[in-house]
């Protein structure tokens, strides 16, 4: 008994003895703890924020999983919270664990950067992808087109999701990029993208710009169809664009306006040539109706001209004939003869002195059409320079005015050039015509002055004789001049059915230039308006380029959370998307083994193992 109440003394001794050491230290240790929560409950300060969404999609590009990677940059250690919505959550940083709550997720989180994933479901994506497939023309699924051969087209198809804040789509740019193996795709084209060598590869990458809608198309010849993910990245259109250097554009735009200036200072002085040739044309077309008229009407009266002369002949042999008996002469006839003969004379002198006035019309008139074509700019315009004007973007039906005047302004004046020496030739025979009538009117002038002397002069038989062989002589030479005179008419007769057609000819000559009077002053309206256009083409031209670089300037874009509008201090956010790979898997072949039929001790064998 003493032994034992001995034993439980010295136990109560040792307590005692610890418990003062114990308690201190437990005290130390609730301390110590108390400090710890204190610290760990403190609140952290995040400084900034980068977002980068990764998505999965299928082959035809379908959303199928989509996780985002948050890294926080930690000011000030201590209690953080995030927002999102999340199905699940990973530290990728530290095995801290992670409270989430409400859409927030909540840690504790050291100075420096901190790391983690969140999955999500059902989350939208800021574009709608769409991908098809054809071979040889014809559309065709994923999954039967691995292993084909043949002409394949991949047509990507990006826009919009309204859904989604849109200042992702307004604000980022897409690139698509595709990794083609070379033994695999040939003749690889793609209109809007850049193709590269990687390797034994080719890198096809094509870019959407901010605010665009687009339908991206691959083409190429391929054998045994393979195709890694396409890889779709979308990065904020943030840095600043530098404007290009313009200097050679604008100046070969003010040389385009500078050209077009002289180009309608030209038309204006084509118009000006024109409406003068029109003017000289009217004259021309006046004065060779004036004489149109004349030679018609000569031509009408040559009849009644030689009919009078055939009874001048007839008249002259009559009396030529009566004289041989001069006691039957009937004088009356020589009076008649006389008058007859002035009346021809006046006459053929009322034809000379209109295709005189006729002539002196015909120079007036020549002389101005002559000078105005002569006037007119034969300028050397080739197919090229229309070819140019039509491509410099001025109204398209100007142009083809210009074009249409400028090639019949040509033929004008190289036609006139091939007609002018029948111009020419026009004065020369009407004064050849005047000369032969002028000649005629004093020849029978001549012969009526003598027969009316002779009249005059009759005293005796004498003179009656003198008369009869001047008679008789008079109409022997008659049939002379009767005969150039038929000839004469038969001339005048041809002149006029051929000066017919030289004035239709003239006629149709003032209508035409009388349309390209209108067309000249048309086309001079239309360079005006051009030139009017174009006079500030270089400013215009920098302007519009300032405003095209302004709608691809993103700098001033402040980055906003895709995640959640209660996330702050946002630095970046960037999108990764990649396809699934279209792989071809071989068939498998199956080997039917025949076992051998086993014997009696392979059998007895197997019943002991």
């Amino acid at each position: 008994m003493m032994g034992r109440m001995k034993k439980i003394v010295l136990v109560l001794l040792a307590v005692i003895l610890i418990l003062p050491s114990f308690l201190t230290t437990a005290s130390t240790n609730d301390s110590n703890a108390k400090e710890n929560k204190t610290e760990s409950e403190s609140v952290g300060k995040i400084g900034s924020k980068d977002e980068v969404i990764y998505a999965n999609l299928s082959a035809t590009g379908e959303r199928q999983e989509i996780y985002v990677v948050n890294t926080l940059e930690i000011d000030e250690p201590g209690k953080v919270t995030d927002y999102g919505t999340y199905s699940s959550l990973k530290n990728l940083t530290n095995l801290t664990e992670m409270t989430y709550e409400n859409d927030q997720v909540m840690f504790t989180a050291d100075k420096g950067k901190f790391y983690y994933q969140g999955n999500m479901v059902d989350q939208a994506l800021p574009w709608d992808i769409s991908i098809d497939y054809l071979l040889d023309g014809e559309k065709i699924a994923p999954s039967e087109l691995a292993g084909k051969d043949g002409q394949v087209q991949i047509r990507m198809n990006t826009s919009a999701n309204e859904t989604i804040n849109s200042v992702f789509f307004e604000n980022y740019l897409l690139q698509v990029s595709l990794t083609l193996n070379s033994d695999l795709f040939t003749n690889i084209r793609a209109e809007e993208g850049t193709i590269a060598n990687a390797g034994k590869n080719k890198q096809v990458t094509f870019t959407v710009m901010p605010e665009k809608e687009e339908e991206l198309v691959l083409e190429a010849d391929v054998v045994g169809f393979e195709l890694d993910g396409i890889e779709i990245s979308g990065v904020p259109s943030s840095m600043p664009i530098e404007k290009p250097d313009v200097n050679e554009m604008t100046d070969d735009m003010r040389t385009l306006s500078d050209a077009i200036s002289d180009l309608n200072d030209g038309v204006e002085d084509f118009k000006e040539g024109v409406s003068e040739l029109n003017s000289g044309v009217v004259e021309l077309q006046d004065g060779s109706k004036q004489y149109k008229d004349g030679i018609v009407e000569l031509d009408d009266g040559s009849s009644n001209l030689v009919d009078g002369s055939k009874e001048i002949e007839e008249a002259l042999n009559t009396m030529s004939n009566s004289l041989d008996g001069l006691e039957e002469l009937d004088f009356s006839s020589m009076e008649d003869l006389a008058n007859g003969l002035t009346l021809t004379v006046d006459g053929l002198r009322e034809i000379s002195q209109g295709l005189e006035n006729l002539k002196e019309n015909y120079v007036i008139a020549y002389g101005a059409l002559d000078g105005a074509i002569e006037d007119m700019p034969l300028y050397n315009i080739t197919q090229e320079d229309f070819d140019e004007l039509y491509e410099s973007g001025a109204n398209q039906e100007v142009i083809a005015q210009l074009e249409e005047t400028y090639h019949k302004s040509v033929a004008v004046k190289l036609t006139y050039g091939e007609v002018k020496a029948a111009f020419d030739a026009v004065e020369g025979s009407l004064e050849g015509v005047i000369k032969a009538i002028n000649d005629m009117a004093n020849n029978m002038d001549e012969m009526a002055s003598g027969v009316s002397a002779s009249l005059k002069d009759m005293e005796s038989l004498n003179d009656l004789t003198l008369l009869q062989e001047g008679i008789a002589e008079l109409a022997k030479n008659y049939q002379s001049f009767h005969d150039g005179l038929v000839q004469y008419t038969g001339g005048v007769g041809e002149l006029s059915d051929s000066y017919k057609e030289l004035h239709s000819g003239i006629v149709d000559l003032s209508d035409g230039t009388n349309e390209l009077e209108d067309g000249a002053v048309e086309l001079h309206e239309g360079t005006t308006e051009l030139h009017e256009e174009t006079s500030n083409l270089p400013d215009q031209m920098t302007e519009e380029i300032d405003e095209m670089m302004s709608d691809y300037d993103k700098s001033d874009f402040e980055a906003v959370s895709f995640i959640s509008a209660k996330n702050e201090q946002i630095n970046t956010v960037q999108f990764v998307f990649k396809t699934e790979s279209i792989q071809y898997e071989e068939p498998e072949v199956v080997e039917v083994v025949e076992e051998e039929e086993k014997g009696f001790w392979a059998k007895l064998k197997d019943l002991f193992s």
